[in-house]
């Protein structure tokens, strides 16, 4: 569970840049961002185990390709990464008394599961931002990066749902 979702969040990265490199604000804030929906999706399958596997990723990425040159931001940013969306989960499974299985978590409730770990992640970057780096404008990045979170969490969740839609179709025929 925790080298899929390193790899998914990989190859989810790999996608972002190749497809929508051209809409990015600065290094990491997209106005598309597919990791975001890996980031939310590894940690309602997998729990624990897709944090795990997202804090490693976050960091070996933020060290290794977003901010070689700043340890702090690297470090502080893959928790970021990674407590936001585990919150999200956390609170879920709290709120909804989510199964292992997913099997009560309706489309309203991951469409609410969506939005709030497309502002938690913002919010969250955004504070280690004010804290940490020189004055700048905030509430710009911060749209940014909250609509990236949201496009790219919704492409990724729904497709997700489609293809395995998909697959119980072809075992059912």
């Amino acid at each position: 569970m925790v080298l899929a979702t390193m790899f998914f969040f990989i190859l989810m990265l790999c996608i972002n840049e190749w497809l929508f490199s051209y809409g990015e604000l600065v290094p990491g804030i997209n106005w598309i961002y597919l990791p975001a929906g890996v980031r939310l999706l590894s940690t309602l399958l997998f729990g624990g185990a897709g944090a795990l596997g997202l804090l490693i990723v976050s960091w070996l990425v933020s060290f290794c390709y977003f901010f070689p040159h700043d340890f702090m931001r690297a470090f502080a940013g893959g928790i970021v990464a990674t407590v936001a969306p585990y919150g999200v989960y956390l609170v879920a499974q709290r709120a909804y008394g989510l199964r292992s299985s997913l099997s009560n978590l309706t489309s309203a409730r991951l469409l609410i599961c969506i939005i709030a770990a497309s502002l938690a992640s913002p919010l969250l970057h955004h504070i280690w931002f004010a804290i940490y780096e020189p004055p700048r404008p905030l509430l710009k990045s911060f749209l940014v990066m909250a609509a990236g979170d949201l496009n790219g969490t919704l492409l990724v969740v729904y497709a997700a749902k489609l293809m395995l839609s998909l697959l119980s179709r072809r075992r059912t025929d």
